[in-house]
């Protein structure tokens, strides 16, 4: 099967349309208010019935309380949910059970020991999300630009199916799907103009290389 890419921090119609021509599988919508890619709930709503029948939508949530995950289940109606904050096992299972939906949980990565820490999830989160650990002191969680050692990947730690963040864009995409065979790619920053902005024509490399990238393996035999 194509390696699935995730478009994160969608703010438009216009890149959402993008992204859904172009043959990605999921939309990101952004609910954390200090990260340059937030969205309201109420503006995101028309991108989520945009996408209805055509692509998943994904709200991403950092350490919500139950009433932000009631707002975004009533007002944007997601297909699921990615959780990008400190949310414990037993967190992400009460939000599962609240909301109905499934979620992928992030766990960010600074070496090979923060990999191991997805192992609590195992049964509980229905993929897990690996991204570089944000820098010491900053307030956002993932959309940094940052990359992380890909090799910590290639250990018995890691389950399937599994996403990548962090540093990724449509020029070294391949480079990182060959260190780790990941089952899915995350990008935000990486196809992007200026932080926020996303820029069409990049959205549309991103998911062509990515799309292209086991279909060519296969056919070349490796």
């Amino acid at each position: 099967m194509p390696v699935k890419v995730k478009i994160c921090g969608v703010r438009t119609r216009e890149i959402a349309d993008t992204a859904v021509a172009a043959g990605a599988d999921y939309v990101g919508l952004v609910f954390f208010p200090k990260s340059p890619r937030y969205i309201a709930p109420d503006a995101a709503r028309p991108l989520a019935e945009l996408a209805l029948g055509r692509i998943e939508t994904v709200a991403v949530l950092v350490d919500p309380d139950d009433a932000l995950v009631d707002e975004i289940l009533a007002t944007v109606r997601p297909s699921l949910l990615q959780l990008h904050g400190s949310e414990s096992p037993a967190r992400v299972a009460a939000i599962k059970a609240r909301s109905g939906l499934r979620a992928i949980k992030a766990i960010g990565v600074a070496t090979e020991d923060d990999v191991g820490k997805a192992a609590a999830y195992r049964g509980i989160a229905d993929m897990i999300l690996f991204d570089a650990k944000a820098p010491a002191g900053s307030e956002l969680s993932g959309g940094h630009g940052l990359a992380f050692d890909w090799r910590a990947l290639r250990g018995p730690l890691v389950e399937r199916p599994f996403a990548l963040s962090g540093g990724l864009g449509p020029d070294n995409v391949w480079e990182a799907l060959v260190a780790t065979d990941a089952d899915m790619v995350d990008v935000s920053s990486g196809v992007e103009r200026a932080p926020g902005e996303k820029g069409p024509e990049l959205v549309r490399r991103f998911i062509q290389a990515v799309k292209a990238f086991r279909p060519l393996k296969k056919a070349i035999g490796s």
